[in-house]
């Protein structure tokens, strides 16, 4: 799936990923590809985007939504400085 992870200020990932974990408002939420379309509010936690098996990413958010359409993931964050 095609992942934009951004803040106010810049984008802090552009890519292709296999899964992201993000920490929903009412829970951990996984994404795969082409997940069913949805908008969530994100609380503070750690996005995780898993480009294969062995490398992930991780950032450290306050706060943000996060928009999954046509196997685009579209998240927007207050991050952590």
């Amino acid at each position: 799936m095609n992942v934009s992870l951004m803040d106010t200020r810049k984008i802090i990932f552009e890519g292709n990923i296999k899964e992201a974990v993000l920490p929903g408002e009412d829970g951990e939420l996984t994404v795969l590809d082409f997940h069913q379309p949805f908008l969530c509010r994100l609380r503070s936690g750690f996005v995780t985007l898993r480009l294969d098996p062995l490398k992930e990413n991780r950032i450290m958010i306050k706060y943000g939504v996060a928009k999954m359409s046509r196997n685009d993931l579209t998240i927007l964050v207050e991050e952590y400085a």
